[in-house]
């Protein structure tokens, strides 16, 4: 991504908060052992304005002011990780002021006493229950602090203003995207050859590392490589179980290209298929390819799986999984939704009860797991909203 991008997405940011302070914060390190961190990958909303890939990094921007906030490293910290390159900052994100912990707080505090609003992207709460995940406190620190030199500012929460932005991807983005896809499709044509040879999951999901380490880049997310019964467990990551001849392999796979995902899902079978198996697998397929011809711009995605729910349901009757159609039967068989946002994030920022617009992207994967026979099926391809309908992105990645 060139410097251009990131100047004109938060010029385009300014346009939609008109005239408020923006204060935003990237990711902090996080904790994985003792003095070992997890991986780092930059908050998604300060990449997308950035481009810097450095924790604990605040953006500000204030009238025609634009800057950035660095902490201060201590000496054993920069020897051991190193300092912060300002001119490489400068130069990828073209922010030509990088003011150091003191002086850059002295600075925005000053301001902050004389602000009634600031524009900030809000926190999340400390743990989502939903999904048993404790999320990155940086947001939550950056409020703290600003309320403690202001406790009578408000907050405005950016985050319409970037769903509105990040929803509709930019050429140089769908760029990133489908070289994700590309780099994704190698990695699945390369399991192919190697699938009537696998002992364990584990043999599987080795090809695809190993061809995303030399592409140098890395998973977009933990993927799921389920054999057999393990695959009716949607989010399966344990990848260590065998692989039997006589069971399909469920594999959702994605690399990540410049912080952009692919998300593809193939279902594939060492040997061949039972006449039970193919007919499910032929019934994904279908109802994806129904799902496909849907999209459009002006669709609106809650309509749209609505329509795919009772599509899946004539398809779960046929296999004799259902007699009646309704929610609750199909659900057991198909316990989520056929689409979503892609983008920096793997489920990406997009607005489900809005229309489509040409230039969103998203994903297609339907699916049927049959938890009493151990079947699970998923396929799943990336499109792009166009004026007049989609383009598969994964297109290069035969179906079954």
């Amino acid at each position: 991504m060139k410097p251009e991008f990131f100047v004109n997405n938060r010029k385009k940011l300014r346009e939609l908060s008109k005239s408020h302070m923006l204060v935003i914060t990237g990711n902090g390190l996080m904790q994985r052992n003792s003095d070992v961190t997890f991986p780092y990958r930059q908050d998604s909303n300060f990449w997308y304005l950035t481009g810097i890939n450095e924790p604990d990094l605040i953006l500000v921007m204030d009238k025609t002011k634009e800057y950035i906030i660095a902490p201060t490293r201590s000496h054993s910290r920069t020897v051991f990780d190193g300092g912060l390159d300002v001119e490489e900052i400068t130069k990828t994100s073209g922010l030509e002021t990088i003011i150091d912990d003191k002086e850059g707080w002295k600075l925005l505090q000053a301001r902050l006493k004389r602000v009634a609003h600031v524009a900030t992207v809000s926190p999340a709460q400390a743990y989502i229950d939903s999904i048993g995940l404790y999320t990155n406190q940086a947001r939550a620190q950056l409020m703290q602090r600003i309320k403690e030199i202001n406790p009578s500012v408000e907050p405005l929460d950016l985050r319409p203003a970037l769903v509105k932005l990040r929803s509709i991807k930019q050429p140089v983005e769908i760029a990133a995207i489908q070289a994700a896809i590309d780099t994704t499709v190698d990695a699945f044509v390369a399991i192919q050859k190697q699938l009537p040879k696998a002992v364990t999951e584990r043999d599987l999901e080795a090809i695809a590392t190993s061809r995303f380490i030399k592409a140098g880049v890395h998973h977009a997310y933990e993927p799921i490589v389920a054999a057999g019964k393990n695959a009716c467990t949607v989010h399966y990551i344990a990848n260590s179980s065998a692989v039997s001849p006589d069971e399909f392999v469920l594999m959702d796979i994605g690399a990540e290209v410049s912080n952009y995902a692919a998300d593809i899902t193939r279902t594939y079978h060492p040997g061949e298929p039972t006449k039970r198996q193919q007919a499910v697998l032929e019934a994904v397929v279908d109802v994806q390819e129904f799902a496909k011809s849907l999209l459009k711009p002006g669709v609106i995605l809650r309509d749209y799986e609505q329509r795919i729910e009772q599509y899946m349901g004539e398809k779960l009757r046929a296999l004799g999984l259902i007699s009646t159609i309704d929610t609750e039967n199909v659900r057991t068989y198909y316990p989520y939704l056929t689409s979503h946002f892609l983008g920096l994030d793997v489920h990406d920022v997009g607005e489900y009860d809005k229309p489509l617009e040409s230039g969103m992207v998203l994903t297609v994967e339907p699916g049927i797991h049959i938890f009493e026979e151990g079947i699970a099926v998923r396929i799943e391809d990336d499109v792009l909203i166009t004026e007049t309908g989609i383009d598969v992105l994964s297109k290069k990645l035969p179906p079954m």
